[in-house]
């Protein structure tokens, strides 16, 4: 049974289960809607074949360009995302998202036609988002001048590095997901002189719709109290700087929040198990275990040896950053990942109203049922903010980026709000999920702000 110690402070909300059977019944309808696919020999004019390979972009890391509209399209806008590995079926409904925003809005944005393409920014080989993949995914975007919005990245590494290579071309970039600190704001978790060094033109182009780890940390702080733990050990994957910054989110608003860490430590990813590992920690006097990482890293393992060694997750409280918050964590984890919590930053997809609910009720049945993963909306969100900021400044680069800082959304899929001047928005909300079958909303948490800046400082 979850409690809240302080019944009285307004910071957690308990949130209902939704019953998500028979919205797929709109999938056969909308799965209606024909999507032009050019450089495959569909078309057979040849000026409308011309104008679409010059539009479409040409690299082994993106699909067939799609357009839905009438004539030919002007510009082109991509998805940046990992499409292979555990982030796959969340990716492919965040490229649904995608697509439904550009099918609402008449594959238009004011009076530029637009098209699409879904790029991949993983590898085969590891199924993760890759360093090399990422930079040559962003210089190809910069070189083609008819793109002018790119929907990513996923992962906050990637981001680091595909934001300065289209920061010097004027290239918007609007991420679903992204929530290091580091890339919008200072902190003294960053290196290598972010965020500044990260828009050598000295002007900002990139913007997210989620709220940074900084709200996310402090979140999860924020419920790790209301569920009675005091005494957390925090565990972050090896060698990977973004799991590294969400610990030290964590940390700081923790000891802002005076609970006793009892310690912290790393897991590697490649680890055949981590019984040793548990097994220290079972000495350490913890009365909760925090993760800050990916599934992609083993955490389906990790989370087996946790249970086995430690307890299930009512003994040993599990409470994780986003990067487990996927069905791939339970499919993996199995029986284990019972009654784990895993944050996201932003609102459920159960929890957003007007536009939004709409939204993801066509989105559950374009998915064909299956759960419908949290940044999927956020997909959309993302598109919705680049085509309005064209719509707004036309097929001129510098001015699309300009216009999405600008941006101030009214009833948007994710409600009202606007960008601060860092490219975050103007809201701060953090949900709990707790996994049964598949992840499902327990609590709504709005930090303090005082343990938001403790978690960033």
């Amino acid at each position: 049974m979850l409690r809240d110690r302080n019944p009285d402070r307004p910071r957690v909300v308990w949130l209902p289960l939704v019953n998500r059977l028979g919205i797929a019944l709109a999938a056969t309808a909308i799965a209606s809607l024909a999507l032009l696919a050019f450089g495959c020999g569909g078309g057979s004019d040849d000026d409308s074949s011309s104008s679409s390979g010059d539009v479409a972009l040409s690299t082994d890391t993106c699909g067939e360009l799609e357009y839905g509209g009438d004539g030919d399209p002007q510009a082109l806008i991509v998805t940046d995302l990992p499409m292979q590995g555990d982030s796959k079926e969340r990716s492919e409904q965040q490229v649904e998202a995608v697509k439904l925003a550009l099918e609402q809005a008449g594959w238009k944005a004011g009076d530029v036609t637009v098209g699409f393409q879904a790029c991949d920014d993983s590898v085969a080989k590891t199924g993760l988002w890759d360093e090399q993949t990422c930079t040559d995914n962003a210089t190809a975007y910069a070189a083609h001048e008819p793109l002018l919005g790119v929907v990513g990245t996923y992962n906050s590494g990637c981001a680091a590095i595909e934001i300065p290579i289209l920061n010097k071309a004027n290239v918007a970039i609007v991420s679903p997901g992204n929530t290091a600190v580091c890339l919008t704001e200072e902190s003294v978790n960053c290196e290598d002189g972010q965020p500044e060094s990260l828009y050598p033109n000295g002007k900002r182009n990139y913007a997210r719709v989620v709220p940074n780890d900084a709200f996310q940390g402090a979140g999860l702080v924020t419920f790790a109290q209301d569920q009675g733990i005091d005494s957390p050990f925090v565990l972050y994957a090896a060698d990977d700087p973004t799991s590294t910054g969400q610990a030290r989110n964590f940390v700081g608003a923790a000891q802002e929040a005076g609970l006793d860490l009892v310690g912290q430590g790393s897991w590697d990813p490649d680890a055949k198990d981590y019984n040793d590992l548990f097994s220290q920690i079972a000495g350490a006097g913890a009365d909760g275990i925090i993760l800050a990482g990916l599934t992609d890293q083993n955490g389906g393992k990790l989370i087996d040896d946790k249970v086995s060694i430690l307890g299930d997750n009512t003994t040993m409280p599990l409470l994780a950053f986003d990067g487990f918050a996927q069905q791939s964590t339970i499919d993996e984890a199995g029986a284990p990942s019972a009654g784990m919590f895993a944050s996201v930053p932003g609102r459920s997809p159960e929890k957003l109203s007007g536009t939004g609910a709409k939204s993801v009720k066509e989105l559950e049945g374009r998915v064909g049922g299956k759960a419908l993963e949290f940044y999927a909306p956020y997909a959309g969100e993302a598109a919705e903010v680049l085509l309005d900021a064209i719509a707004t400044a036309g097929d001129e680069r510098d001015a699309v980026s300009e216009a999405v800082l600008t941006t101030k959304r009214k009833d948007g899929i994710l409600g009202t709000y606007e960008f601060t001047p860092t490219g975050d928005p103007s809201v701060g909300q953090v949900t709990i999920l707790v996994a049964g079958d598949t992840f499902t909303p327990e609590a709504e948490v709005t930090p303090e702000a005082s343990l938001v800046r403790a978690a960033r400082n």
